[in-house]
């Protein structure tokens, strides 16, 4: 096989490995979702990805369900085999026991703790190992484990849908729903994937959401989270109601934990959080630390533009879906009713169409080096 038919083959391989990772998604957390092909005389004899959380590893997985003996194989592994014993044994030392020949990988383990551990092991065991193939492509797939790795913080999803003309907030008299139905049932697949969706006060008192994944494939149950620095949310709102059945937290200063208010909500099945706060308002990289999110790996931010806004000014957005609708509106207080991340420029942008909606996913650059 000639150089360029080889660097192809490889790009085929690793592609088919990242899609097979994806099927992870929202099963894995808070390890990285990872797409493992075995190759052997160029046909595949093996293949799986990382199922869920505690399962076996997709090396693992792929090894196990091998049409034949894997020695002398290429693996394509989506992310360097880990060398350390966790939920399950290291999946080099399967690989380096099942006698393979090449191991490619796109990229080295975010962890400055174990980065090239395991492509070190496995070159010692007399391996071939080949790093860099859909590099960019691999990097992407696990920014929100990057994210968590790195940054200690959950990986921030903000969602927002807006008018023609840019406005979050309906007049008096203007129909609730801005989005259409296609792009609700897309909310509702988002939330059935992450770990925890916050609103401010100011969305609940206004809506009264549930804040829960309905109608979809639930992936995991996300944990609702209410930032209210006041202590202002009606004790009957649906989602003190259903605290019971769906963990709540409500967010406030450390002064309105030992408020009445408070004990009432924690009668009623809601965690009282406290957190640091400057002029009345919650800090927020405070916040993204606090017990409550640590092994978050996805953070859903639905809140109105105050709470959006924050997030943005804050520099703490690492990813939006803008669900843009073809009919205008006319608020009352126009300027309170947008978004405005200003300065703040996405690295990318993918549109796409959702029912009559026009669906933006912007991805923003970390505001801390990250290292993938």
């Amino acid at each position: 096989m000639g150089k360029r038919n080889a660097d192809s083959f490889d790009q085929e391989m690793m592609a088919r490995a990242l899609r097979l990772a994806r099927r992870g998604e929202g099963y894995v957390e808070p390890n990285p979702m990872v797409g493992c092909v075995i190759v052997k005389n160029s046909k595949i004899i093996g293949q799986g990805y990382h199922r869920r959380f505690g399962g076996p590893h997709a090396e693992i997985v792929a090894l196990r369900s091998c049409k034949k003996p894997p020695t002398g194989a290429t693996v394509y592994c989506t992310l360097e085999p880990c060398t350390h014993f966790g939920k399950t044994p290291p999946c080099v030392d399967s690989l380096i026991d099942t006698g393979v020949a090449r191991v490619v990988i796109p990229i080295l383990d975010p962890n400055p703790q174990v980065h090239g551990r395991g492509a070190r092991k496995l070159r010692r065991a007399g391996i071939k190992v080949e790093v860099g193939v859909m590099a960019d492509e691999a990097a992407e797939l696990i920014r929100p484990f990057a994210t968590r790795t790195l940054l200690d913080r959950p990986y921030v999803i903000a969602k927002w849908a807006q008018s023609a003309n840019g406005f979050l907030i309906p007049g008096p008299g203007e129909p609730r729903w801005i989005s259409g139905v296609e792009s609700r049932r897309r909310v509702h697949q988002l939330r059935a994937r992450v770990d925890a969706i916050m609103v401010g006060a100011g969305t609940v008192l206004k809506d009264d959401p549930l804040l829960t994944a309905r109608g979809v494939r639930v992936k995991r149950v996300a944990t609702r989270i209410i930032v209210d620095g006041r202590l202002r949310i009606p004790v009957d709102c649906k989602l003190v109601r259903t605290a019971g059945k769906t963990p709540t937290v409500v967010v406030t200063t450390a002064q309105k934990v030992r408020s009445r208010k408070a004990k009432v909500l924690c009668e009623a099945g809601v965690l009282v959080a406290p957190c640091r706060a400057r002029g009345g308002s919650i800090v927020l990289d405070d916040l993204l630390r606090l017990p409550e999110l640590t092994g978050a790996t996805n953070l859903l931010v639905e809140g109105g533009p105050a709470l959006l806004n924050a997030f943005f000014r804050a520099g703490l957005v690492d990813e939006a879906h803008v669900y843009e609708s073809p009919r205008k509106l006319h608020p009352r207080a126009p300027a309170a009713a947008v978004v405005k991340y200003g300065r703040v420029l996405p690295e990318s942008i993918r549109t796409l169409r959702s029912g009559k909606d026009k669906l933006q996913v912007l991805k923003f650059a970390p505001t801390q080096k990250r290292s993938v």
